[in-house]
């Protein structure tokens, strides 16, 4: 119900029951004398009386000076006779048998009403999220199609996660495929991936495929402040699940209630670790829950509590990783397919330049392309617009606003200019996608680069690559501007080439002198690229020292391979320096041209586009059979 609707019925109901309080206290003050009958037959007599209303046997009357009386009628006939002779004005009406339902009624009604307030007051603390009686209750949601169905084809980039879920559905629908061969489903299932891989996604697919049930519920919505709140409500989320068994029963995030117990403010008492407790009794206890399944979500597996992975509670960890090449592409065909695309839109090319992107990054890169073509006043979306969102999403938007002196200017492109350097003379380094001396997020310009193919793991030539071009930057200002006039632009490169020197060394084991060792520390730490960069504090101060000298060895040797290829190519560096203060933007190919002498000339981009068809993109056959991708596939593409 509207909450406008709501709030006016309240006051109407408020209204009707203060007027019967006002009409009822008003009618008991009347004045109201009861006399014996042979006073009321003497008072007619005499022609006191000026009006009377019979109702059975009873009469009530007036006086000719006002007052109000009342008397019993012993079944007399000739009453109305004498009020007729006397001219005294007669009313009649039922008798009290006909009109007693009628009073009870009347006299209940305030009470009755009052109830009726009472019940409702009560409903309305109970919505919502206040829940003022009901907090013991589970918060779980029962899923249904008005929400948006969403099926397996609307999952793309994922199909080993999406197999092994897909015979949970099988299971749920014909179960005795499995149990005539001794099989049993698993209890629980895990999904585990990084931020925007698309679990939540997964677990709306099952509800959509399924048929049956689907309760979601986060986990932070089972712990409260009161005491024995989470515990009642696991009880009565199973309980609720055992009523529409077989069902499904999905816990996002369930890191806020699952983690590992003894390390709370609380110790064993903590509410959450209690919560966790009825968790596992019910998961698996000595009552059985055929036909619950439990599915779950996280993004941190690692701080769960064992007893919660274990066989027989989550019998089953599915991984969600992030899509490589082949899985961004399928991804983008089933996010394109949404908006009306220009024949030049090819999605391979596009998955090729977007590697680590997640399922979300590359729903919100098409949403992007969209406004920007809708803001460019364009009916379908190009290539342009596409490849604009995808700089927008990995750089940031631009900031053309931003106020910049000639000189600042002038600093930030040989900055640039060095980073772009001494990335094309090492061929270890990935290819340079795009430059710029635009403000972007909070960086004032940027060097991007892309890598050719999905990597899964870097090397230790690729490494110190990186750290080399992390250095180019401030090599550049120092060699073209002085050692006096070095700016703070270089403290994310700086802090960037720290930690993977860091990793390398402590963690890596990339270190001759430190060997084959982890000296990470066990305990809460910094996290970069996944990894931990806190040194151990139990290691000795000998180590301590060496550790240091070959962070310190690493960096050095990094940085004078930049200064020397710096030194070595100037002449590119001044070219490069000049080209981006003319353009601003240069993509890897006019790079290259600039620093092989060659003059560019950058197009303008039409701001209107012909309407063409929805899209030429291959059917759904695709994602059975992917196109062969080669290098030679791509380049032409």
């Amino acid at each position: 119900m509207n909450k406008s609707y709501k709030n006016f019925s309240i006051v109407i109901t408020v209204g009707c029951f203060i007027f019967l309080l006002f009409q009822m206290f008003y009618n008991g003050r009347e004045n109201i004398t009861d006399i014996a009958y042979s006073d009321f037959l003497s008072d007619v007599d005499n022609g006191k009386v000026s009006a009377v209303a019979i109702q059975g046997s009873a009469v009530k009357g007036v006086t000719l000076d006002g007052r109000v009386f009342s008397t019993y009628n012993p079944h007399d006939e000739e009453l109305v006779k004498k009020l007729i002779a006397k001219k005294v004005k007669i009313t009649a009406g039922p008798s009290e048998e006909h009109s007693s339902m009628l009073h009870l009624f009347l006299g209940w009604l305030p009470l009755l009403i009052l109830g009726g307030l009472w019940f409702f007051a009560l409903r309305q603390m109970q919505s919502g999220g206040n829940k003022a009686l009901g907090f013991g209750k589970s918060k779980a949601k029962l899923l249904s199609e008005k929400m948006g169905k969403v099926t397996f084809s609307d999952v793309a980039g994922i199909d080993e996660a999406k197999s092994e879920l897909e015979e949970i559905v099988d299971f749920l629908k014909d179960p005795n495929k499995f149990r005539r061969l001794g099989g049993k489903i698993p209890r629980g299932v895990l999904l585990v991936g990084s931020p925007g891989t698309g679990k939540t996604l997964l677990a709306r697919a099952i509800a959509g495929e399924a048929n049956v049930p689907f309760f979601s519920i986060s986990g932070s919505e089972f712990v409260e402040m009161f005491v024995g709140v989470g515990a009642s409500r696991v009880r009565d989320m199973f309980e609720q699940g055992k009523r529409n068994a077989p069902c499904i029963i999905f816990i996002d995030e369930i890191d806020a209630v699952g983690r590992h117990r003894g390390f709370g403010l609380g110790g064993g008492n903590d509410e959450r670790e209690q919560t966790l407790n009825q968790l596992l009794v019910e998961m698996d206890g000595f009552e059985e829950n055929n036909g619950v399944i439990i599915i779950s979500a996280t993004n941190r597996p690692d701080v769960l509590d064992p007893a919660l992975l274990r066989p027989g509670r989550f019998d089953r960890q599915v991984v969600v990783p992030i899509p490589d090449l082949n899985g961004r592409d399928k991804i983008l065909r089933v996010h394109l397919k949404k908006v009306p695309l220009s024949s030049d839109v090819d999605p391979l090319i596009l998955a090729r330049g977007t590697p680590g992107f997640s399922g979300a990054d590359l729903a919100n890169l098409v949403n992007e392309a969209a406004l920007l073509a809708a803001r460019r006043g364009k009916r379908v979306v190009c290539m342009d617009e596409l490849d604009d969102a995808k700089d927008k999403v990995m750089m940031g938007a631009e900031r053309r606003s931003m106020v910049m002196t000639e000189e600042e200017k002038k600093l930030t492109a040989y900055h640039e200019a060095g980073h772009a350097i001494v990335s094309m003379n090492i061929p270890e380094s990935d290819p340079i996608h795009k430059a710029t001396i635009i403000p972007r997020g909070r960086a004032l310009g940027m060097v991007m680069r892309l890598p050719e193919q999905d990597r899964l793991f870097d090397s230790r030539i690729k490494l110190e690559a990186d750290l080399s071009v992390a250095a180019g930057g401030r090599i550049a200002e120092e060699m073209i501007f002085g050692l006096e006039r070095i700016t703070a632009g270089a403290s994310s490169d700086i802090d960037k080439a720290t930690k993977i020197a860091r990793l390398m060394i402590l963690e890596w084991g990339m270190s001759e002198k430190l060997g084959f060792l982890s000296y990470a520390s066990e305990g809460a730490q910094e996290v970069f690229l996944g990894h931990s960069t806190t040194t151990n504090k139990n290691i000795s101060s000998s180590t301590a020292k060496v550790i240091d000298e070959e962070i310190r060895a690493l960096i050095d040797k990094t940085y004078n391979r930049a200064k020397e290829i710096l030194e070595d190519n100037r002449n590119a560096l001044e070219l490069l320096a000049q080209g981006l203060l003319e353009h601003e933007t240069l993509t890897g190919e006019d790079i290259k041209k600039i620093v092989d002498g060659q003059k560019i000339v950058k197009q303008k981009k039409v701001t209107v586009a012909k309407t063409t068809k929805r899209s030429k993109m291959p059917s759904s056959e695709y994602a059975d059979k992917p196109p062969k991708i080669t290098r030679k596939s791509v380049k032409k593409a």
